[in-house]
């Protein structure tokens, strides 16, 4: 595949909001600076209709909901729906409890998002499927992936990223995978949440190219995972810290030549 939009981003330096979870805070920041964006992370309601005004993208994690976030990630999303800055929710663990699971709902149908990035289980409880989740971690489950993510992006009008072992993305017409990663990454915490930031930054200089974006978001980070993978088996703090080297490190040639994307 033809690398589009790496290249923008180390051009234009995004600034990217997030309203994310406490554990992944720091490691999505320094993964959007390696990459060439900058991070903002605020979850404070009294800014929230300030900062999306001064920000390219707009990330909304659910993944540790704390005192007044919820209410503050209303008020964010709809911000940003009305300047026209794109969205990307990362529902995590919305299988998990019924106020997460509210949460969700409530976010779905009164903010427009750009991108829904989540694993197996956060999507299938989305789309109403039965699957055995485990708290945030992805579960068991029988369902057609490539058959829920085309569904849910139909639904809700946009491009939908299921994460895992292959990646499966969809606009509701077209549905591709990307086959690259490493088992290393689900042994690293906010991995998950990592990618959904950087989707939010491949967003952020797409001019509303929002499939085509999200394919090469992915492919840049599973393809960096990969390279940092290289000679580990069981050193995750390596690879943590080399992954974040990685993103740094890639260029459009590594993405376009490591690749492997196909349409299904």
């Amino acid at each position: 595949m033809k690398s589009i939009y790496l290249s923008k981003i180390r051009e234009q330096n995004p600034l990217i909001h997030n309203i994310t979870n406490i554990v992944a805070a720091n490691f999505s920041a320094n993964g959007l600076l390696a990459l060439g964006a900058s991070p903002l992370m605020s979850a404070n309601i009294e800014e929230m209709v300030e900062v999306p005004k001064i920000s390219q993208a707009l990330v909304i994690n659910i993944g540790t909901l704390i005192g007044k976030e919820r209410e503050a990630m209303l008020l964010a999303g709809k911000t940003a729906n009305s300047i026209g800055i794109p969205v990307v929710l990362d529902p995590v663990g919305v299988g998990a409890t019924s106020y997460r699971r509210e949460t969700i709902r409530q976010l779905l149908s009164e903010v427009k998002f750009a991108l829904i990035r989540g694993n197996s289980g956060e999507l299938a409880t989305i789309a109403g499927e039965d699957w055995q989740a485990k708290g945030v971690d992805a579960g068991q489950g029988k369902t057609n992936l490539q058959e829920v993510t085309q569904r849910v992006a139909q639904r809700y009008g946009c491009t939908v990223l299921i994460s895992g072992e292959v990646d499966i993305i969809s606009d509701g017409q077209q549905t591709v995978t990307v086959n690259n990663g490493t088992p290393l990454f689900p042994k690293v915490t906010a991995s998950g949440c990592l990618l959904s930031a950087v989707c939010a930054a491949f967003l952020a200089v797409d001019e509303g190219k929002h499939f085509s974006a999200t394919i090469e978001a992915c492919a840049a980070y599973t393809v960096a995972g990969e390279l940092a993978a290289k000679n580990l088996t069981t050193q995750v703090g390596q690879f943590q810290i080399r992954l974040l080297d990685e993103l740094a490190a890639l260029t459009p040639d590594l993405i376009e030549q490591n690749t492997e994307v196909k349409y299904v």
